[in-house]
């Protein structure tokens, strides 16, 4: 394959339905180099979650190929697929998904520590210096605001220095100028670690920032644009 870290070819996807079988995603590919950035945007329900879910591997398509860090994902079982996810991967979502019964601190320590880091205490106490919140190790999410939530999020998702950042509408549950901050810290840390951007939004702003966009309806690509 390529030297691309993200290769899709003609992903389909097809589901059944009360009236047959209905297309969610038709015909789609796209490649991304390392420390590339897209975003993919489109009216709810036009498959934008569907092909992020495709090109992490959290579902398989009904044809067409993905390869992520040179592993093709459909030649994979589920296990395999995780193990590519917890190698190479990471997520931030819309609703944050931090675990209620860990602090701050504990929360971009787990991954690490699963990772078997020994430095998981230094490396997690870095990074979430790094996004504003040395003060606030300690801290469990619900004594947090979301911003800050979301601020967890980022740090724990590239606390394995991911080679790709899936991200399904980061700043959505945000005021527009905390999802600035959030926007400025995932360029920040996509310049600095090279790691690939893939975002979800309906943040036109947002998603102007990235070198290149998509823009689906009804599960088609109608439009791809790339930054001057």
């Amino acid at each position: 394959m390529s030297g691309n870290i993200l290769d899709a070819r003609n992903l389909n996807k097809v589901v059944p339905s009360t009236e047959g079988e209905l297309s969610i995603l038709a015909d789609l590919s796209l490649q991304l180099a390392k420390g590339d950035s897209l975003a993919i945007v489109g009216t709810s329900g036009s498959g934008k979650s569907t092909l992020l879910g495709l090109l992490a591997g959290l579902d398989l398509p009904s044809s067409g190929e993905v390869h992520l860090a040179g592993h093709a994902l459909a030649a994979l079982d589920e296990d395999q697929r995780a193990r590519v996810r917890a190698e190479h991967v990471g997520f931030v979502f819309q609703s944050f998904q931090l675990l209620d019964s860990l602090n701050a601190l504990e929360n971009v320590m787990l991954p690490l520590e699963l990772d078997g880091r020994r430095d998981a205490r230094e490396r997690a106490t870095e990074l979430l210096g790094r996004v504003g919140l040395g003060e606030r190790l300690h801290h469990y999410p619900r004594q947090l605001s979301g911003g800050e939530q979301q601020r967890v999020a980022l740090a724990r998702a590239f606390a394995a220095e991911p080679d790709v950042l899936f991200a399904d509408e980061p700043t959505g549950n945000l005021d527009t100028h905390t999802g600035a901050h959030i926007t400025e810290l995932l360029f920040e840390l996509n310049r600095e670690l090279g790691t690939t951007l893939v975002l979800v939004t309906h943040d036109e702003r947002l998603a102007k920032r990235c070198h290149r966009m998509i823009r689906l309806e009804g599960g088609r690509q109608i439009a791809a644009e790339t930054a001057e």
